[in-house]
């Protein structure tokens, strides 16, 4: 081979022309192109296969994430050439970064465990220690994300350091996870692991995808208690069963307690009567005395745990506290001052032909206080006026005393003191004189008008 053709053949294998990853493996996580100061070349191509993505980063600097697809390596290509523009690199010259393929397919049955017990505080067996562990699935799902955290601060691109680091992470974020979401005994943790497991996966995972870039989407727990706490726990598990059998309906862990105390009763009563018929009558006396204390316990404790539910729940029906009565502000021939409607309704009440005016949050303006319903409702009505007094009409009068012209009212009045005196009166209109008693316009002059209608006369004066 001469010179000139070793020489081309040095020059062209210095060029990236096909950029791709070719799995060999289906463990890998990241895989780091090798580009060894090679040049990538104008018009080359990039090839990210299904389940990849590529990524180019340069000195803290990365690139969009390129999905599936082939890509020309060229300044059409508007994601790659504003990447090269932002680190000023030319196409054929040396590229000094390096370009990641990052896998975005699951990554099942990764094992994971606690190094050190967890503490949780068990509403049945109180302060507890225990291990957990189990598999978890993880995806990556945000590659720029998941470089610049994983592979750009720890140097990281090797698939078992990869998966260490996401298992540490994990174990750390477990313990936050499951207090995230609260109210998980160990019953649940043993007997509905799965739902925990779900519960805990999806606290996860949102930690995961904004810190890491990491998708967890399958999670396993298995508890390890300690064996005289899964005795205990089996043991109530019995008794409810039992108890279950006997009619009283007891469902949580939270009652198991009193009802093996009730269970262990009904024990009792019934060997008291297997052994009935042995030992003397005064022992069998007192046995019977003591099955039957016993039972009127457990009743009294069966009872009272029913009544107390009942109480609570009349006491949780209880009215609830009076509304605030609304305070006004007041303006009127009293001045200004504050007050409830109460109290402004008797203000108006001893003033009606005042100025009253009102305001209260909410108001545009100042109101009339008959605007107001809450004032004007607790205004009692005014008084009627009374009827017109008629006007005392005057009469022509002869009585003890000579003749003369007298009003009505005055007419009555000498009447009334000497009803035996003769009077008599007249006037136009009138047929000739008439006794002032027999004229009803003198008798009630001065008195309230007659009663409409009909009625009573009103009482002597």
């Amino acid at each position: 081979m001469s010179i000139w053709k070793t020489l081309k053949s040095h020059a062209k294998a210095q060029f990236l022309d096909v950029i791709q990853w070719m799995e060999d493996d289906r463990e890998t996580v990241v895989y780091r192109y090798p580009v060894f100061n090679q040049a990538i070349q104008d018009g080359g191509k990039l090839i990210v296969r299904p389940g990849q993505s590529a990524v180019f980063v340069n000195e803290g600097q990365s690139s969009e994430a390129f999905d599936p697809g082939t890509y020309e390596l060229n300044s059409r290509t508007k994601a790659l050439w504003s990447f090269f523009e932002s680190i000023q690199y030319q196409l054929n010259y040396p590229y000094k970064g390096d370009i990641f393929f990052v896998s975005s397919r699951e990554f099942a049955a990764n094992k994971w465990g606690t190094p050190q017990p967890i503490v949780t505080m068990d509403p049945n067996f109180g302060s507890v220690e225990y291990r957990a562990h189990g598999t978890y699935t993880f995806k990556i799902t945000d590659p720029a994300l998941f470089l610049e955290t994983m592979v750009g601060n720890f140097g990281l691109f090797e698939t078992q350091e990869v998966q260490k680091r996401v298992r540490n992470e994990l174990i750390t974020e477990f313990e936050h996870a499951m207090a995230q979401v609260g109210d998980i005994d160990l019953h649940k943790l043993t007997n509905h692991s799965k739902a925990v497991g779900e519960a805990v996966r999806a606290e996860m995972d949102k930690t995961f995808q904004q810190k890491l870039g990491i998708g967890i989407t399958e999670f396993s727990i298995r508890a390890n208690i300690p064996q005289e706490i899964r005795e205990h726990m089996r043991e109530l598990d019995r008794e409810r069963v039992q108890m279950n059998r006997l009619g009283t309906g007891l469902r949580q862990n939270a009652d198991v307690f009193q009802a093996m105390q009730q269970h262990r009763v009904v024990g009792a009563m019934q060997t008291a009567a297997a052994n009935e018929g042995q030992g003397s009558g005064m022992m069998q006396a007192g046995m019977g005395m003591g099955v039957g204390a016993g039972m009127g316990n457990m009743m009294g404790g069966m009872m009272g745990g029913m009544v107390q539910p009942g109480m609570q729940q009349q006491a949780a029906g209880a009215p609830p506290p009076p509304p605030v009565a609304v305070m006004y502000h007041y303006a009127g021939p009293t001045g200004q001052q504050q007050g409830s409607a109460q109290d402004i309704a008797n203000i108006v009440a001893a003033n009606r032909t005042g100025n009253h005016q009102v305001w209260a949050n909410g108001f545009p303006a100042w109101k009339s206080w008959a605007e107001v319903l809450e004032i004007a409702n607790l205004v009692p009505p005014s008084a009627p006026p009374p009827p017109p007094m008629g006007a005392d009409p005057v009469y022509h009068c002869h009585g003890p005393s000579g003749q003369t012209q007298l009003p009505a009212s005055q007419i009555k009045a000498m009447v009334d003191a000497d009803p035996s005196a003769q009077v008599l009166v007249w006037k136009e209109g009138m047929a000739g004189w008439e006794p002032a008693s027999s004229v009803a316009e003198i008798m009630s002059a001065g008195g309230p008008p007659p009663i409409p209608g009909g009625g009573p006369p009103p009482p002597p004066m």
